[in-house]
């Protein structure tokens, strides 16, 4: 009988951007697969892959009690109906409402994939609603059959701290990993303009409001010889930018806003440096990842998560949050030297076949899932 495997995340689409490998190779090893996250139009896609999909009711955001309950209230009724061999969870939710309900109902493996922690975890976050949410964490995972997969030792470090986590727990991966064929080093091309990339959601903890403003830092010398491209939806975070924020800001000329993008690849390869100044609480953020791979120089912030992609002064710069006059003066320094750019490029493709290997990612992964 094939052992089931239950993958639990927020949303579908992230599990197709950072997941689907994973779930792949497991039903290459004879598991029988099922992702449980909440249907935004992607269901159809999954379930032609050969993977059983159960669509979540959560709000990823929110923090509605009544809401968190019927979550919970949801995991539990169904983890006992369809008693899976072991649960998988990404992101902080699904660790939490999921966790609770592995324990609460005997499952006997769970693996919690810790993609980054957010603001939640942020050192001016000391809240009751905090203490609550830790309390639970380290209830949910007091018992034998967890293990936590990191990205990042400073999350690591916080749950060691926490006593949510114990050292014969905790394995590692260099972020989700990437398919270094399909994204394949590309030097830079020849244009009229250099373009500058932003991949995230546009919420003001990514740098977009950074980005922005070091733009206009720039714009005197440089309106007419290089393009801001921001690639990114709308988020539901509660301090996300609002989009007629970002039309008033955004010319479409100088600096544009293409909204959510799914031509990301076509864009990384037109670019000629990549910029996220984020200082949110990051796993190891894939664009950055991506952006190694294709070979592209990197500036961003000497934070969490980010400053795991970046050797400073090798394949990119790392800068300090919230400082758009540094992050403006490093852009400058890439943009006259075409030389440092490609220099860097190479780089950061040698880094990404260093430390970025999806092969390496999805070994671990079944690693756990046979301990």
């Amino acid at each position: 009988m094939m052992p089931k495997l239950f993958l639990v995340i927020n949303v579908d689409w992230f599990f197709l951007s950072h997941r689907k490998e994973v779930a792949l190779a497991a039903l290459n090893e004879g598991y029988d697969v099922t992702l449980v996250a909440h249907d935004t139009g992607k269901r159809a896609i999954i379930e032609a892959m050969g993977i059983h999909f159960i669509n979540l009711p959560i709000n990823p955001t929110g923090m509605n009690p009544l809401q968190e309950l019927r979550t919970l209230h949801f995991f539990v009724r169904l983890f006992r109906r369809e008693k899976p061999d072991i649960v998988h969870l990404v992101g902080v939710k699904c660790l939490l409402w999921g966790g609770l309900a592995a324990r609460l109902t005997g499952i006997k493996k769970v693996v919690n994939a810790v993609s980054g922690l957010g603001i939640l975890f942020g050192e001016e976050h000391n809240s009751l609603f905090k203490r609550i949410i830790l309390r639970m964490l380290k209830f949910a995972n007091d018992h034998k059959g967890v293990y936590f997969l990191f990205q990042n030792k400073d999350d690591y470090q916080a749950f060691m701290s926490y006593g949510i986590a114990k050292e014969p727990q905790c394995y590692f991966t260099k972020g989700s990993g990437i398919d270094l064929k399909e994204y394949a080093y590309t030097p830079e091309r020849p244009a009229e303009r250099l373009h500058i990339l932003f991949t995230a959601r546009m919420v003001r903890e990514k740098g977009v409001l950074d980005l922005i403003s070091a733009a206009e830092l720039l714009r005197k010398d440089y309106s007419g010889r290089i393009d801001f491209w921001l690639c990114g939806a709308i988020s539901p975070n509660p301090d996300a930018v609002k989009e007629e924020e970002l039309h008033a800001l955004c010319d479409n000329r100088y600096i544009r806003w293409f909204g959510l993008c799914h031509d990301v690849h076509e864009r990384l390869q037109d670019s000629h440096i990549v910029a996220f100044p984020s200082y949110y609480r990051e796993g190891i953020p894939k664009s950055l990842i991506e952006a190694c791979a294709i070979g592209r120089p990197i500036i961003t912030c000497n934070s969490i998560g980010c400053k795991e992609v970046v050797e400073n002064g090798y394949n990119g710069f790392l800068i300090a949050p919230r400082s758009p006059h540094e992050l403006a003066e490093r852009l400058r320094q890439l943009i006259e030297d075409k030389q440092l750019r490609q220099t860097m490029g190479q780089h950061a493709r040698l880094f990404a076949e260093q430390n970025f290997a999806i092969e390496n990612v999805v070994q671990t992964h079944l690693q756990l899932y046979k301990l």
